[in-house]
């Protein structure tokens, strides 16, 4: 196999970080300004498109020719690009550089990568790459001094489109450091194959209902003016929008807050006993701090000459479970409907009908919000199949840590908020049921599922909303022994990790258990090295420069270089069995959803978008629901004896159903 690396450098007026890059690149003034390639370990040509040079015969059969694996860094963009300036290029020949060194642990961006995976300075990406980008790749505002031109050309600069060359060139040289890095450690063939199917289904998109996208904004638009006066009215500030404001005219009315984040008025509306006009400010803050009308502001964005959104999801944007991620819209934190009279408020929205949604629902913010999901549609002639993985965590991590109660009632009935308050408390499961008193130990059997998986304490059935729920803070210590004492081999499952982890890092032995591998992978010529979990479906977790240190508790664990969740910088994070078991268990729920897109895109559908572990497919009238969740029940042959089970809808929209 022959390898080349390819760096291109384009033009478009639309904004790619707002749009995303499959609208960019279908812009009528989209345009490839450079080249850069290297043929296997060649010096790095650059190929001046913009000034009239070609690219090389030989390099555009290479393009086609399945001897040739093509390399880049974020490959989707070369890919896409390419095509659509007439070059064509087959993406089952691509390989992304980026898909990889996520595979490995590394985080996004060329530039990121490099850093982190210790490229030396004359192999990193060029710090100047921003400033020419924005020089030559958008456009410029016409004045008097430029000629009231729209664009910077060439010739404008040419000292800067040097560098600009240089700056594309080392591109290149940056994306083969990394691919030599990696290449000891590679990426699973089936793991290439997602990242293709990914790219296929993000360059398909989703259509979006227009009508309703461009209701939402003409409403929100007079919604926001009438609210805004509203407070004005009431409080005299000539800026009720004002954080400073406001939060005086509240002191003045006897009620000091701290600040005006969103927990803070939640809390006040909640628990204090307040004035009626203080009350009615705050829930007009409420209201306008809906920040999900930016959502239909960016599907606007997006939205393609036909009326379709590309780029919704990031293979393995979340790089310790290899989960995908939400782009552009951002799909993960969508929020949720409860209007039982969806196709109507969705109706009167489409007709711009403020005061008829104001009459009928009262809070029109959050009527616009609970309809974000419904902007999406089908093609015409198809409708939406919608299912997902009903309890899948559970039930993957009762599978891994084979507790054998809770796969029987997956097996039988499935009610596991029950079943494990049946566990904890020494009811019969058949007295726990709606009219019983016993009833209310569902609500325990619920948050303890739900929190305490990954050795969590009190603190996580409290982010998990047990007081919320009406549990005290005092009931919370007992609410973890009873759960755990219920399931033993899942605690168990915690410190046989823990375990084998510490004896891999001390012994440099690869361990094994529950059918989980743990190894030190090393590579002496560049110094990579790291702990990796092998997973049951034969792909494996990457924890890069692994180390033990004391961590804040005093105690010897793991430490690797990872992007901290708090601060998203590269650096040192501390890690413990459950929270290992916790990525594990994600990471084969990843897994599973995996299996089943490779089952939906086998039968010759066509996934839109998937969240979590929802897929949501774009069908013919003919495929149902009940196919859909057959499928994702099938067994798995890497998991055998692990109970899946899928539930769903069909309709004209999407929707939390």
């Amino acid at each position: 196999m022959r390898h080349l690396s390819i760096d291109i450098e384009t033009k478009s007026s639309v904004d790619i970080g707002k749009a995303g890059m499959y609208k960019y690149a279908q812009s009528d003034d989209f345009e490839i300004l450079l080249f850069a390639y290297q043929e296997d370990g060649d010096p790095v040509q650059v190929v001046d498109l913009a000034q009239g040079e070609h690219i090389p015969r030989h390099i555009l059969a290479a393009l086609v020719d399945p001897v040739f694996a093509k390399h880049a860094y974020n490959a989707a963009f070369e890919w896409y690009c390419l095509n659509r300036a007439g070059y064509a290029t087959p993406l089952t020949q691509w390989q992304c550089t980026m898909a990889h060194s996520l595979y490995c642990g590394y985080p996004a961006g060329l530039a990121a990568t490099g850093g982190a995976i210790g490229l030396p300075q004359d192999k990193r990406k060029m710090a100047v790459g921003k400033a020419l980008i924005k020089y030559f790749c958008t456009p410029c505002k016409p004045t008097k001094s430029n000629g009231g031109r729209t664009w910077n050309l060439p010739h404008h600069a040419p000292e800067k489109w040097e560098l600009f060359k240089e700056y594309c060139k080392q591109d290149v040289v940056a994306e083969r450091g990394i691919l030599d890095r990696l290449t000891p450690f590679p990426m699973p063939e089936d793991e290439e194959g997602l990242w293709r199917m990914d790219v296929r289904m993000n360059a398909y998109g989703v259509r979006i209902d227009e009508r309703l996208v461009g209701g939402a904004l003409a409403i929100d638009t007079v919604s926001t003016a009438q609210l805004e006066e509203g407070a004005r009215r009431m409080t005299g500030l000539e800026n009720p929008n004002s954080t400073s404001q406001l939060l005086g005219w509240l002191e003045g009315q006897g009620v000091p807050l701290p600040n005006l984040q969103k927990a803070t008025v939640a809390d006040a509306l909640k628990h204090q006993d307040l004035p009626e006009d203080v009350r009615r400010v705050l829930g007009i803050r409420q209201q306008m701090g809906k920040t999900s009308i930016k959502k239909y502001v960016a599907m606007d964005t997006a939205n393609g000459k036909d009326g379709r959104v590309r780029g919704l999801t990031q293979y393995y944007g979340a790089n310790r479970t290899g989960r995908y991620a939400g782009r552009l819209v951002q799909m993960q934190n969508l929020p949720r409907n409860y209007l039982e009279t969806l196709d109507y408020a969705r109706e009167l929205v489409k007709d711009r009908n403020y005061d008829g949604l104001k009459l009928l629902y009262g809070n029109v913010p959050d009527t616009l919000s609970q309809l974000i999901r419904t902007a999406f549609i089908p093609s015409d002639g198809h409708k939406f199949v919608v299912a997902d993985f009903s309890a899948i965590e559970a039930r993957v991590i009762a599978w891994l840590a084979g507790e054998q109660w809770v796969n029987e009632v997956f097996a039988t009935h499935g009610k596991i908020y029950e079943a494990t308050a049946s566990q904890m408390f020494g009811v019969p499961v058949e007295r726990i049921v709606k009219g019983n008193p016993e009833y209310g130990l569902r609500q325990k059997g619920k948050v303890a599922t739900l929190a305490l998986g990954y050795q969590g304490g009190p603190g996580a059935l409290i982010a998990m909303g047990a007081l919320d729920m009406g549990l005290s803070e005092d009931e919370l210590p007992d609410i973890v022994q009873r759960w755990r004492q219920a399931n033993p081999r899942i605690v168990d499952l915690w410190y046989a990790v823990g375990q084998a982890v510490m004896a891999v890092m001390q012994t440099a032995q690869p361990q094994g258990t529950h059918g989980l591998m743990f190894a030190l992978e090393s590579d002496i010529a560049y110094g990579q090295c790291f702990l990796t979990v092998r997973l049951p479906s034969g792909r494996k977790l990457f924890y890069p420069r692994p180390y033990l240190a004391i961590n804040r508790f005093d105690r010897l664990a793991l430490h690797y270089h990872g992007v901290d969740q708090n601060t998203k910088k590269w650096g040192p994070i501390s890690t413990y069995g459950g929270k290992m078991t916790e990525n594990i268990v994600q990471a084969i729920a990843r897994d599973c959803l995996a299996e089943t897109l490779k089952r939906v895109d086998a039968k010759g559908l066509q996934v839109v978008f998937h969240v979590h572990d929802e897929v949501v497919i774009d069908a013919p009238m003919d495929v149902t629901v009940e196919d859909i969740c057959a499928m994702m029940a099938e067994p798995i042959p890497w998991a055998p004896g692990l109970i899946l089970k899928g539930a769903g809808f069909e309709g004209s929209y999407y929707k939390k159903d």
